[in-house]
């Protein structure tokens, strides 16, 4: 297993990919796309204990199957949210319950999945009277999803919503709902649950919406484990978490169901673009004026804040929680753009080197000049798309290490950012 992470000095014992990001004193090969949003949903119908990925097409097309509601629904608003601008998600119910059931005759049916939604499924039985068999009218909220023509040979038999099996005679039936089906209890559980699982899948943004303090510590600690033990650059939103003080957290300011929006516009962020400024266009209503002084003092506590200008909302600055600059970190790891750019040069090199390189080519002055000109490749395309600026060819320089697989890489970068202030001298003569 390949690993990565930080280093301090040239110690490691497994082999991987070891990268620091450092800034300069002062007075003080292929690009990876992003686009992937993780998130557990709250939810009273769906697949159990597993994570399903769906892209925007998916989700508008089944989100009755997948979900147990249309896609217009209230409930489903927090995934539109987050399709507004990621292009992909990987979701996990959370919970799951007790699975509604209900007898007709001698055919037993549940629902496909526990929880209270189960509770809205009608079964319908009637009569074939053009040939042998009988017709299964399956009903959500007295919508029909499903119609088979049966037999006893039919049995057992499953369609997207319920099960069906046969202990006696068929028997015609009006229609009757399910029932019996609960919703379980969300704890931590359910959350760690769901980290440990999302941990094996590849995404850019994670987000929690909830208060619950213990909660995103649970996930302040996944994302810095992450990013600093296993090399792996993702950032994590959360509301109002302004604690954590570290460039991978993003902290919402203003209403807690702004993070399914905030999460999926991160996603969705290439490395040359900035949110700073960009335009809500989500179904969310929350406080968004703000003085002049509250948004100076969001901004330096590393608040991800709204704010409404000129009939509209917009995002105020594209930045996270981390504000305890020192001379190794500067205020750069602050912004998020910045922060995506050396995130996909830590993921970008981790995966060349451990795909291409890791115990392939030899450690000797032609294999650290290819992995040379390799690096050169990639950082000639960052500053194509103008994500850096100013590299040349003597900005990486590579080298052998104290064991003889060690291969040692210094590089200069100087990232880009947006514009965000106007400062501007007019001499009137």
């Amino acid at each position: 297993m390949a690993v990565g992470g930080s280093f301090v000095t040239h110690n490691k014992v497994l082999p991987g990919s070891y990268i620091n990001f450092i800034s300069k004193a002062r007075s003080l090969a292929n690009i990876a796309d992003r686009g992937t949003l993780a998130m557990a949903f709250k939810n009273d119908w769906g697949v159990e204990d597993k994570i399903i990925t769906l892209d925007s097409r998916d989700f508008e097309k089944n989100s009755v199957k997948i979900f147990g509601y249309s896609y217009q629904d209230d409930k489903l608003m927090p995934i539109r949210e987050a399709f507004k601008n990621a292009k992909e998600i990987k979701i996990f119910r959370l919970g799951g319950g007790d699975r509604a059931s209900l007898t007709l005759g001698g055919i037993t049916i549940k629902a496909k999945f526990g929880g209270k939604r189960g509770n809205s499924i009608k079964v319908k039985i009637a009569s074939n009277v053009d040939e042998d068999g009988y017709f299964v009218y399956t009903y959500l909220d007295d919508i029909l999803v499903d119609e088979k023509v049966i037999t006893e040979e039919s049995f057992p038999f499953s369609n997207d919503f319920a099960d069906f099996s046969l202990d006696g005679a068929i028997e015609i039936s009006s229609g009757a709902n399910l029932s019996g089906g609960t919703d379980s209890n969300i704890t931590n559980l359910e959350y760690s649950k769901f980290l440990e699982k999302i941990e094996a899948e590849k995404f850019d943004v994670l987000l929690y919406e909830g208060e619950d303090i213990k909660t995103k510590a649970l996930f302040e600690s996944f994302v810095k484990r992450l990013r600093d033990d296993e090399g792996v650059k993702i950032c994590c939103v959360l509301y109002d978490y302004t604690k954590a003080d570290f460039e991978g957290i993003v902290s919402v300011k203003n209403d807690k169901n702004l993070v399914y929006w905030t999460a999926g516009a991160l996603a969705g962020a290439n490395i040359n673009e900035s949110l700073t400024n960009k335009k809500y266009d989500g179904e969310y209503k929350f406080e968004c004026k703000f003085s002049n002084r509250e948004l100076v003092e969001a901004v330096e506590k590393g608040e991800f804040i709204f704010y409404y200008d000129d009939e509209c909302i917009r995002v105020l600055k594209d930045i996270n929680t981390f504000t305890n600059f020192s001379p190794d970190k500067n205020s750069d790891f602050s912004n998020n753009q910045i922060v995506r750019v050396l995130d996909s040069v830590g993921n970008d090199i981790a995966r060349i080197f451990n795909k291409y390189y890791l115990g392939k080519v030899q450690n000797d002055n032609i294999g650290r000049d290819m992995f040379k000109s390799e690096l050169i490749s990639y950082f000639n395309e960052l500053q194509s798309i103008r994500a850096i600026d100013e590299f040349k060819t003597e900005d990486v320089v590579i080298q052998k290490g104290k064991e003889k697989g060690d291969v040692v890489v210094d590089v200069i970068i100087k990232p880009v950012a947006s514009m965000d202030k106007l400062y501007m001298k007019c001499i009137i003569e």
